[in-house]
């Protein structure tokens, strides 16, 4: 019988509220465990905020997402080695198995140039999946072509790494095929940010089922094929009209996941 794929709620999904009440939350509707995105809020970078979490709610941490946003780029530290090294670290103290990192920024060339040895590096010495993320070009101000901020491309696949995570609201950003692209990881995908997307050229992380995106199609795959990975629900929320209806977005997309994936 094939094993079941965890399904866990990233601690960004319930903005703006804290990490705290994302772990309350998670616990609440039934979700197997949290990735931590790394990012202002203050529980998100506290090792002993987490651990107090988990211990109150019986959630475990499944996976720690690096701060690589424009917004976090002084979160830990000014150096994005660093902030990926103690990313690592908090991931090993919290026994989650999985990072979530960003290709390095186009402007980071000293990072970008050593990105790739620093990853094998840090999965080698850690046992720790340091899975890179899919991203998404932007269209800035003023100009008719969408340009990559990403070093050397929004598609990590164009270097190889031993483990992905792939997110399809960026590839519905991207205009990507998002089944294809998990074909190209292959035995690498580690990890799935589970959000939909209607193909606007922005990220928007929708509940699965609102978007145009194979989110359904894809969790029936990674079933067939037993996949041995999380999949996290990282959704926007942020127009919820309160707790209440934040609550049953995150209710609607745990109950879309599990259907499609069988369990």
């Amino acid at each position: 019988m094939p094993s079941r794929i965890p399904v866990a709620l990233s601690t960004g999904s319930v903005w703006p509220q804290n990490a705290a009440s994302a772990f309350e939350l998670a616990a609440e509707l039934g979700y197997d465990g949290m990735e931590v995105m790394v990012w202002a809020d203050p529980i998100s970078q506290s090792l002993q905020s987490l651990r107090r979490c988990v211990r109150r709610t019986g959630v475990p941490v499944l996976a720690v997402h690096a701060p690589c946003l424009l917004i976090t780029q002084r979160v830990w530290s000014p150096d994005p080695v660093v902030r990926l090294r103690r990313a690592v670290d908090l991931a090993g103290e919290l026994e989650a198995s999985t990072v979530v990192v960003h290709p390095p920024f186009r402007w980071q060339r000293r990072y970008s140039a050593a990105f790739a040895e620093l990853v094998g590096e840090l999965e080698e010495s850690t046992g720790i999946a340091v899975a890179v993320e899919n991203m998404f070009p932007v269209r800035p101000i003023g100009r008719r072509r969408a340009v990559s901020a990403f070093a050397p491309s929004v598609d990590p696949t164009d270097v190889g790494y031993a483990n992905y995570t792939l997110d399809l609201s960026h590839t519905s950003a991207a205009g990507m095929d998002a089944l294809a692209l998990a074909d190209r990881m292959g035995a690498g995908l580690r990890h799935v940010h589970l959000a939909d997307g209607s193909g606007l050229p922005k990220d928007e992380h929708l509940v699965p089922g609102r978007g145009n995106q194979p989110c359904g199609q894809l969790c029936e795959q990674l079933a067939d094929r037993e996949f041995s990975g999380q999949i996290v629900l990282e959704l926007n929320t942020q127009r919820a009209s309160g707790p209440a209806a934040r609550a049953r977005d995150l209710a609607e997309a745990l109950l879309f996941t599990r259907l499609h994936l069988g369990q």
